[in-house]
């Protein structure tokens, strides 16, 4: 996961804490909401007691923050996914593009992957080395309801694709985390593309070279999903956790999960 305008706890918190009104519609707003305010900001130890609150934080007896399944977090995630498992079935009976195939596109961290632990013990700080170390350990839990979610994309017939911002150099950690959670659907490099930098795919030419990688989030992630239309899908679902998981089109339906943790442009 690409993170360099990570913000700790702040520019998405209050969204977050909004739940239905926002996330329970399981369609992102583009861009969401402006950072700048002429107002004082929240007092951000206010902020972290709330977003506490929201995941129901607690240390399980390995010492791990875990999120609760009777928290406003899962709540919002469950409202959101049983509206997308109704896009997916209408998109199985044939409510879709006529001539393609059905496909739903999802992000790995903190759409599949939970990194709630991570995110308190650095403070909500990142730092690169640390991130690698824990993507590493392949040990983070599922995102409340994703293996039911993708299980289900399959057992309908609707491909299942991941666009992840991790890198190439993280695919055998993150299969390895996906298969512990019970998500075991195409996890094939034809189904999971990941950022590679130094071999980026033909493309995203427009914003790639082997030696200059100048793409956005949503130019990477924008660009993987035509991708995949243009190998004969009809991208009925995208989810991701940030609005630059989700915008630039390419998508019939957008589901944004809830993220009140961090910021990625």
């Amino acid at each position: 996961m690409q993170k360099p305008l990570r913000i700790a706890a702040v520019a998405a918190a209050s969204c977050a804490l909004a739940g239905a009104a926002l996330y329970g519609t399981g369609v992102a707003n583009a861009g969401g909401e402006s950072a700048h305010t002429t107002a004082e900001p929240k007092n951000i130890g206010q902020l972290v007691k709330e977003i506490d609150s929201y995941y129901g934080t607690a240390l399980d007896t390995n010492g791990v923050y875990q999120a609760s399944p009777s928290s406003q977090y899962a709540q919002d995630l469950g409202r959101i996914e049983a509206g997308a498992k109704k896009q997916i079935a209408k998109a199985a009976a044939g409510h879709h593009h006529m001539g393609d195939k059905p496909a739903v596109v999802f992000d790995i961290d903190d759409t599949l992957l939970l990194s709630l632990d991570y995110e308190k013990k650095t403070n909500y700080v990142y730092n690169d080395a640390t991130w690698k170390e824990y993507v590493a350990k392949a040990n983070r839990p599922a995102v409340f309801g994703t293996p039911d979610l993708i299980a289900y994309a399959q057992e309908k017939g609707v491909e299942v694709f991941y666009n992840s911002g991790l890198s190439e150099a993280q695919r055998a950690s993150a299969v390895e985390n996906l298969k512990k959670v019970g998500i075991g659907v195409n996890l094939d490099a034809a189904h999971m593309f990941l950022k590679d930098k130094a071999n980026p795919p033909a493309y995203l030419s427009g914003c790639a070279t082997a030696s200059a990688w100048n793409c956005t989030t949503v130019q990477y992630k924008s660009g993987t999903r035509k991708h995949i239309e243009s190998l004969g899908y009809d991208v009925v679902a995208n989810f991701g956790d940030q609005y630059s998981d989700l915008e630039g089109g390419h998508a019939d339906r957008t589901y944004k999960f809830p993220n009140p943790t961090y910021f990625v442009e």
